[in-house]
Formats: structure tokens, sequence, C-alpha cells
């Protein structure tokens, strides 16, 4: 049988587990019988892995030898710290023929949908600036609004960030096509302290009844510009969205299509950043606040990240794949 070595706690060395494995005869393609004890073994556990068997299959037959680790727990490797293996890959194709090749598996621990995640990491900022739009005493005292009218500036900001955050959980809900089902619990309480904290950080500010608005003009250009990029921003979800048949994790080199915002697939792998830091630059210079900023310069460094991290799975990928850069046109 395979060895199993766990990454990771509650697991720790090397795991043998109760999984059968007829040895590949690579002359004639196809499988030699295990031995008599091995049998035993898959008739008590039912499970028996071939050449064929996945990546996926793997994990259902640690699952039924390890309850707890449940396949989407599961990250499974050819090397302790190489890249994990996609669940379609077969044993044959990794090359994984006797007893004694050895795959790692990393335990992700618990686990939470993405849609979950996302749904509450993008509803608390959609309530907690609604609220502190409404000057409540507990930030500004009993009479904040008493000390100075709400400026034309606080309003439209208002309406920006509650159309940001709305329209982000109506993509969630009708647009995005997850390549994964899970994301680790951790990340529902780290994901919802930046969002939920920068959000109280940036309202409060702006909501302050001594707030100093910009020019008009200045506040009507910086509107434009961050409706622009939020129709960019929706615009990319929507060709990426298109890529990937429901059901599907199959991945393609995104090209512009007919929506005149996508002609940035030109000139960068992930637009969608691009365009959502665009917006948040805007809504920068329409408050000329500097929490603001602080928030559009932290997404920024996060969004680059995770573009730098597509951009270099693309060109390792597809062998055609077009110069561009990751996130900034001509620069990064």
């Amino acid at each position: 049988m395979p060895r199993v070595a766990s990454l990771s706690q509650p697991f720790r060395g090397i795991l043998e587990f109760d999984i059968a494995y007829g040895t590949l005869d690579p002359k004639e393609g196809s499988h030699k019988k295990p031995s008599s004890s091995v049998q035993s073994e898959v008739h008590k556990n039912k499970t028996q892995l071939r050449g064929s068997s996945t990546v996926l299959d793997v994990k259902k037959s640690l699952h039924q030898q390890k309850k707890v680790l449940y396949p989407e727990r599961q990250e499974v490797r050819m090397e302790q710290k190489g890249k994990s293996l996609k669940d379609s890959d077969t044993l044959q194709q990794l090359g994984i023929k006797t007893k004694d090749d050895r795959l790692y598996v990393k335990d992700l621990g618990p686990q939470i949908g993405w849609t979950t995640v996302f749904f509450a990491e993008y509803a608390g900022p959609l309530v907690i600036y609604l609220w502190v739009y409404q000057r409540p005493w507990l930030f500004y005292g009993d009479r904040a609004g008493d000390v100075l009218p709400t400026s034309l500036c606080t309003h439209i900001a208002a309406g920006c960030w509650t159309f940001h955050y709305a329209k982000r959980l109506l993509e969630t809900q009708f647009v995005h096509r997850f390549s994964h089902s899970t994301m680790p619990l951790f990340n529902l309480f780290k994901n919802c302290s930046y969002y939920w904290g920068f959000t109280a950080y940036v309202a409060y500010h702006i909501n302050h009844p001594l707030f100093t608005p910009p020019s008009t003009t200045q506040l009507y250009v910086s509107l434009a510009a961050f409706l622009l990029c939020e129709f960019g921003n929706l615009s990319i979800h929507l060709a990426l969205r298109n890529l990937r048949p429901p059901g599907s994790k199959e991945r393609k080199i995104p090209y512009p299509d007919g929506n005149p915002m996508t002609k940035l697939f030109n000139a960068v792998s992930c637009p969608n950043y691009t365009y959502e830091f665009g917006s948040w630059l805007a809504f920068t210079t329409m408050t000329q606040c500097l929490p603001a900023g602080l928030f559009a310069l932290a997404g920024f460094y996060q969004m680059a990240v995770w573009a730098l991290g597509k951009h270099r799975a693309y060109k390792k990928d597809f062998k055609n794949y077009p110069p561009r850069k990751a996130i900034l046109p001509f620069l990064l």
C-alpha cells in the first residue's frame, strides 16, 4: 500500500492507511492483482486504488480511514514543499507505481464554503458603514447631528460604498464560479477582521461632523472614475465567468470580448484587480480621506500578491501565454 506522510497537526509523521494498490505493469498497461494480504484489506475497507485512480480518490480513501480528513480539508503533494496536486491527476500520471512511492498530505484545518466567507466579509462593511453614516452617539456623541450638516460628499461616499459591497454580494451569488468549494475556517475571521475593521476606520472619518469635503469638480471627477472602474471590474468578472463552464475547474487564457472594458486583458493578467484598485483610488481622491487611502494601498498590496501568483500560473500552464504584466500595465 502507498505511504502517505502528514505535513501538519493533528497528524504527524508517516501515516499508514489501508489502501490497496495494484502495481501498474508498464508493458501491458494493466494492473497486477494485489497480494492476498492486501486483498483482505480491500475487503475490509472496500477501497482500492489503481493507476487510473485520481488524487480525489486518494483523498476519499484517506477520509475513510480518518473521518476528520474530509477531501476538502486535504492538500496532496508529491514533495513536502511541492505544489498542490490537482484532484483530476491520476496516480499513473504522477508516477505512483509501487507500495514504496509516497504522497504527502497537508491537513488544511477545518474548512468553510467560499460563498459563506464572501457573504460574511462583504455584508459586514455594508451594515457597519451605513450604521456609522447615521452618526451614532457611540462614535460622535448625542449632539453630533447638530454640529454641522452632512456634506454632499459624505452622502455620495455612502452611496459609493453601498454600491460597491452590494455589487460584491450580488456577484458572489450570481457571477463567481469558484475553483475550490471551501477555504480554511481561519480565513473567515481574518478576512472579516480586515474588511470590518477598515470599514469602521474609514467610515468614522468620512462621516465625522468635522469632515472637510473637496471641491465640487474633484468630487464629480472622482465619482465618474469610481463608477467607470466599478463597471470595468464587473465586466472582467463576467468575462472570467464565461471562461469556466458551470461545475468545471477548466482554465483558459482570458482575452478581451465585445465589451471594451475587457481590453485591459491585453495589458495585464488580472484586470479585475486593476479596476478594483482604481475604484478605491478614486474613492480616496473623492473624499480626501487618509484612512481611505490606507485601505486602497493595503488592498493593492494583497491584490498585487494574488495577481503575481496568478500571472506565474498562467505562464506555467500555457506555453503560448501572451506578453502581459500582472496588475499594472507596463509596470507590475
